[in-house]
C-alpha cells in the first residue's frame, strides 16, 4: 500500500473527531455524582502558616470538604518523588526535599497549595475558598539564582546551604583548563536562558474516583503508567489497585509528563467522600503551579585557533530549580550536558552545573529538556568566536565539523553519533536562504530605515532512546486492526503514525486502524511519551507486531489455502496462491482463526510487543533567519526562515512538517517575546497572558523547511526524533540573526527574550558608543 505507508503525507486520522468538536479532554467529562475541588494557593513566595480556619467555608451550602496537611488522610500520603538524585562532585549525595502535596508549616512560592476545597458545584467551591482564613507570617524571600548564592540569602531548605542542591560535573576539568590557557585565543560568552511557561492550550485537570478497593484518576499527562505506579506509591497500594485513564490532550511539551499535588487532592477527596472530584485547572494555575523551563545562566569559554579551530570548551551554569523538586529537575540542567560539544569535533571539554534552590514555582522539562539550553550555549560560542576573529561563521563551523567518514562518533562528552552529514545539511540551508543576495537585502532595508541581520545555527539533540515501549496488534474479522500503544499522544498524531507503520508492513487502509492509547487496565504497560521516543521507539514496536501479524497470518493462509508458504503472494492484505486465483485476506484469516484455529496455533490474530532501543538518535539540522529591526522602536521582524533537517526516515512529510513548525514557533517565543518574571519578593510579575506574552501568527514568517536525511543506525524504522527539534535550533539561529543586525553599533551580547525595549535600548547604547569614538 504505497499510498498510505511509510513516507506518505496522509491527512491525520484524528482530525475529523478533533476538529469537529467529539473529543473528550479531561474536563468534558461528566461522572455520575461528581464534586469539584479548588485549591487554595499561598499569595506569599515565603513564610510561615501560622494557622489555617476552615469553619465559615464548611458553612457555605454545597460545601463538603476542605483538605488540609493537619488531617489524618493528608498526613499519610507521602510526598511525591523526584526521580533523579545526583552525586556531587565531592562525592556527597544531593539533598531531596519533600513534596508535600499541601503544605504544612511553611509556603516555599507563590502557588503553593495550602488547602483543598471540595464542593457540590465549582461555584460553591470557589466561593468556600474564599472563606478559609489562612495567616502567613511572611518570610524574606529569594527568587533568582544570583540573589539565592549570595552568603547572607535565606535557604530555602535546612539541608541545602547556601541554596545549593548539587555541585556536579562531567568533563576532564584539569585537562579543560590546560588547554584554555595553552590556546592562542580564549572567548567567553554569558548566557541566560530564560524561564519559560508551557501554557498548552489545554490546562492541566484531574477526576479522582474510589469505588471502595480501587483508585482511578483520569487526567490530562503525557503518560498514565508513570502515574499509576507514582500515586500507587504516595498512597500505599499496589499498583493494580490504581488505575489512570488518559483522555485527549490539548498539549502537554514536557509539563505534563510529572505527577502534582492536584492529582493527589482529587484522590484523596474521592477516597473520602466516596464521590468523584473533580479539578479543572484555569491559565492561572498553569502560571503559578505547573512546571516552569528553563532558567540557567551559563558562561561557556572556548579556546581557538586563530582559524577559528576550538581546542577546548569550558561550561559552567547555574540552574534555577524552584522551591522544590519536580520529577526530573536535577536531571534537565544535567542530563543535556553531553550536547554542548554539538556537532563538533572539539577535543577537550568539561562542565561544571551548580543546581540552586529559589523562592519559585518548580523547574523541570519543557520541549527539550535540556537540549535546546546545550544548543544555545555551543551555537552562541560558535558565532561569538567567528565575530572575535573576524570570520564568517559558516567557515568557524565548517572548520569545527565532525566528518561524515569519522562516524560513528563518540564526542568528548561521551555522546556517540552514529550518523549525519553536518557540512552538507548546512550548505543547503544557507543556499535556500540565498546568503549571497543577503548584502543587496540589506543595503535596501539601510535605505528605508531597516536595519537586516541574517544568522544560523546547526543543532543536534539525542533522543529516541531510554526505557522499552509497548505495542498491542490485533487484526479482527470485522476488517478493523486494533493498535495499542503505551505511548501517549497529546497532539502529534500517533494514530495516523502508528496506522501508517502498520500499513506499510500489512497492506492495509490506515483508515482501518482503531487507535487505543492512555488506559492502564487496556493497556499494563507504557513508558509514555517525552524526549521524541514515540516513533523511534514506540513505532519500531508497533512495526515488530506486525510483522509478527504478518508471519503468523502466512502460516495460517499456508494451512487454509493449503499451498506452501513459499507459493504465497502477498499484496494489499491479502494472500493470494502464485499462479492462481485462490486468495485470502488478512482479515478472513482473523475471523477463521477466531472460531477454529489450527492445530498448533493460539486463536486470532494478535500480538503484543516490547522494543527497548540500544542507543539513542541524533536529529540534527541548520536554521537560517533573516531579521529585519525597526531602528526607531526595536520591533523586530523575521523575514525569512530556512530550515533543513535530518530527520532519517520519514514516516508522513505532513505532520513531520507541523512537528517542525509548531517547535520553530516556541523557539521564536522564546528568543523574543517569552519571559517568566519574578520580583525580588518572589511575586511572580508575568502571571496572566497580559503580561507574558505568546507568539501569534503575524510574529512568524513563512517556513521554509526540507529534510536532507541519513538514515538512523540505530533502530528498524531508521528514523530519528523529530518533536522538538524546532524548539532546539529557531533560539540560537534567532538571535545569532539579531547580533548580526546590531553588529555594525558595537553590540555583542543581548539577553533573551530579544524584546522591542531591549533591542531599542543596545541600538542607541551603541550608537552612542560609536558617536564618542
Amino acid at each position: 500500500m504505497g499510498q498510505f505507508g511509510i513516507g506518505q503525507p496522509i491527512t491525520r486520522l484524528e482530525d475529523a473527531r478533533l476538529v469537529t468538536g467529539t473529543g473528550s479532554y479531561t474536563d468534558d467529562i461528566v461522572k455520575p455524582n461528581m464534586v469539584f475541588g479548588v485549591p487554595i494557593r499561598s499569595p506569599h513566595a515565603h513564610a510561615e502558616i501560622v494557622m489555617i480556619d476552615t469553619a465559615a467555608a464548611l458553612e457555605v451550602p454545597g460545601c463538603l470538604a476542605v483538605l488540609t496537611a493537619a488531617d489524618d488522610d493528608v498526613a499519610k500520603v507521602a510526598a511525591i518523588p523526584t526521580a533523579v538524585v545526583l552525586t556531587n562532585r565531592d562525592g556527597t549525595t544531593m539533598p531531596a526535599p519533600p513534596r508535600p502535596v499541601l503544605a504544612a508549616t511553611r509556603v516555599r512560592h507563590v502557588g503553593d497549595a495550602v488547602a483543598f476545597v471540595v464542593a457540590e458545584t465549582l461555584e460553591a467551591a470557589r466561593e468556600a475558598s474564599e472563606l478559609v482564613e489562612v495567616e502567613y507570617r511572611s518570610m524574606p524571600a529569594v527568587a533568582d539564582s544570583p540573589a539565592a548564592l549570595r552568603p547572607d540569602a535565606v535557604e530555602v531548605w535546612a539541608n541545602a546551604p547556601g541554596n545549593v542542591c548539587f555541585d556536579w560535573g562531567k568533563g576532564d576539568m584539569a585537562a579543560t583548563e590546560a588547554a584554555l590557557a595553552a590556546s592562542p585565543r580564549q572567548v567567553t560568552v554569558r548566557i541566560v536562558n530564560n524561564r519559560l511557561i508551557s501554557n498548552a492550550i489545554e490546562p492541566r485537570g484531574a477526576i479522582g474516583e474510589w469505588d471502595g478497593t480501587r483508585l482511578t484518576l483520569t487526567t490530562s499527562s503525557q503518560g498514565s503508567h508513570g502515574l499509576r505506579d507514582t500515586f500507587a506509591k504516595l498512597f500505599g497500594m499496589d499498583a493494580g489497585a490504581v488505575r489512570v485513564i488518559t483522555p485527549d490532550v490539548g498539549g502537554g511539551f514536557g509539563t505534563k509528563i510529572f505527577p502534582y499535588p492536584e492529582q493527589a487532592l482529587v484522590l484523596l477527596a474521592a477516597k473520602r467522600l466516596g464521590r468523584p472530584v473533580k479539578w479543572r485547572g484555569d491559565r492561572s494555575d498553569s502560571f503559578l503551579a505547573d512546571a516552569h523551563g528553563r532558567d540557567n545562566i551559563t558562561t561557556a569559554t572556548a579556546g581557538v585557533d586563530a582559524d577559528g579551530k576550538i581546542r577546548a570548551l569550558k561550561v559552567e551554569t547555574v540552574a534555577n530549580l524552584g522551591a522544590y523538586l519536580s520529577t526530573y529537575a536535577a536531571f534537565i540542567p544535567t542530563g543535556g550536558t553531553p550536547m554542548l560539544s554539538g556537532v563538533y569535533d572539539i577535543p577537550v571539554a568539561a562542565v561544571h552545573v551548580l543546581g540552586v534552590f529559589t523562592h519559585t514555582t518548580p523547574i523541570d522539562a519543557y520541549r527539550g529538556a535540556g537540549r535546546p539550553e546545550a544548543a544555545y550555549v555551543i551555537e552562541r560560542t560558535i558565532d561569538a568566536v567567528a565575530r572575535t576573529l573576524s570570520l564568517d561563521p559558516a567557515a568557524v563551523r565548517r572548520r569545527n565539523f565532525i566528518r561524515p567518514e569519522q562516524m560513528p562518533y563518540t564526542t568528548v562528552l561521551g555522546q556517540t553519533y552514529d550518523s549525519g552529514e553536518f557540512q552538507a545539511v548546512l550548505d543547503s540551508a544557507l543556499a535556500e536562504a540565498d546568503t549571497g543576495g543577503f548584502a543587496a537585502r540589506r543595503q535596501r532595508a539601510a535605505a528605508h530605515g531597516k536595519v537586516r541581520g541574517l544568522g544560523h545555527a546547526y543543532y543536534i539533540e539525542v533522543c529516541g532512546g531510554g526505557g522499552p515501549e509497548w505495542a498491542s496488534l490485533k487484526i479482527e474479522g470485522t476488517g478493523v486492526v486494533w493498535i495499542g500503544a503505551g505511548s501517549q499522544t497529546n497532539g502529534q498524531g500517533h494514530h495516523t503514525a502508528y496506522a501508517q507503520i502498520a500499513a506499510d508492513v500489512l497492506g492495509i487502509d490506515p483508515a482501518v486502524v482503531t487507535f487505543h492509547q492512555g488506559d492502564t487496565d487496556v493497556l499494563p504497560k507504557g513508558s509514555g511519551t517525552g524526549g521524541s521516543r514515540s516513533i523511534p521507539v514506540g513505532g519500531v514496536a508497533v512495526r515488530q507486531g506486525a510483522h509478527t501479524l504478518l508471519a503468523k497470518a502466512k502460516r495460517l493462509a499456508s494451512h487454509y489455502l493449503e499451498a506452501a508458504e513459499v507459493d504465497l503472494d502477498f499484496a494489499d492484505a491479502m494472500f493470494t496462491v502464485a499462479g492462481t486465483d485462490r486468495r485470502i485476506s488478512l482479515f478472513e484469516i482473523a475471523e477463521r482463526a477466531t472460531s477454529a484455529p489450527p492445530p498448533g496455533e493460539a486463536p486470532g490474530l494478535e500480538t503484543s510487543e516490547t522494543y527497548k532501543p540500544s542507543a539513542a538518535t541524533y536529529p540534527n539540522g541548520a536554521h537560517v533567519c533573516e531579521v529585519e529591526i525597526d531602528a526607531d522602536t526595536g520591533q523586530v521582524r523575521i523575514v525569512g526562515y530556512w530550515v533543513v533537517d535530518d530527520f532519517g526516515t520519514v514516516i508522513n512529510p505532513l505532520m513531520l512538517a507541523g512537528q517542525v513548525h509548531g517547535g520553530i514557533a516556541q523557539g521564536v517565543g522564546q528568543a523574543l517575546l517569552e519571559a517568566c518574571v519574578y520580583d525580588e519578593t518572589g511575586q511572580i510579575l508575568t502571571g496572566s497572558f497580559m503580561d507574558y506574552c505568546m507568539p501569534r501568527a503575524d510574529d512568524l514568517p513563512q517556513i521554509a523547511f526540507r529534510t536532507q536525511g541519513v538514515a538512523c543506525t540505530t533502530n528498524a524504522l531508521g528514523v530519528k526524533g523529530a518533536g522538538e527539534a524546532g524548539a532546539i535550533g529557531a533560539p540560537p539561529a534567532v538571535v545569532n540573526a539579531v547580533l548580526d543586525a546590531l553588529a555594525p553599533y558595537g553590540v555583542e551580547e543581548i539577553d533573551m527574550p530579544l524584546t522591542p525595549e531591549k533591542v531599542w535600548r543596545a541600538l542607541q547604547g551603541g550608537r552612542m558608543a560609536r558617536a564618542a569614538e
